[in-house]
């Protein structure tokens, strides 16, 4: 799908803030409601907009530890690796897992309510994991930057 400037502005509005009206997102692209409507909507068919979340504050919901946590597996395959995906599907602890290049096979970003929540997960879930060789983990101690969108531009 080619994207023209219209789109680009419409999917910047939206990522902004996805509760925005097409009334809304018209003031700010400078285009009908209607045109506004049909974009979207071509942009959600094509899959460019995939959803619609509202962002919650971890903190204030008592979410106040985040880690990040490498991880190497013991045997790499497709049954270990879906055996891993299986594991971290199931704990909501993890938000975030990637599989990456470099000295870890796996990154998760894992939050939990406070040390003594992380060291059990830690004891408890992961590192009994029969998967899991090794872990190397780093308590964040301040946010810089969490930008979860991207440039559509």
């Amino acid at each position: 799908m080619k994207l023209d400037a219209f789109d680009i502005a419409l999917l910047s509005a939206l990522q902004k803030d996805g509760s925005l009206t097409n009334a809304a997102l018209a003031e700010v692209v400078n285009l009908s409601a209607s045109q506004c409507s049909r974009r979207r909507a071509a942009l959600e068919e094509a899959g460019v907009i995939e959803g619609y979340s509202a962002r919650l504050n971890a903190a204030k919901l008592g979410y106040g530890l985040r880690a990040i946590i490498r991880v190497n597996l013991s045997i790499h395959g497709q049954t270990n690796e879906g055996d891993f995906a299986r594991f971290v599907e199931s704990h909501s602890q993890i938000r975030s897992a990637f599989s990456v290049s470099g000295d870890a096979d796996y990154i998760l970003d894992v939050r939990v309510r406070d040390l003594e929540a992380f060291a059990d997960f830690m004891h408890r879930q992961l590192l009994p994991n029969p998967q899991v060789s090794q872990v190397r983990s780093e308590i964040v101690l301040k946010t810089l930057k969490d930008d979860r969108g991207i440039s559509p531009g």
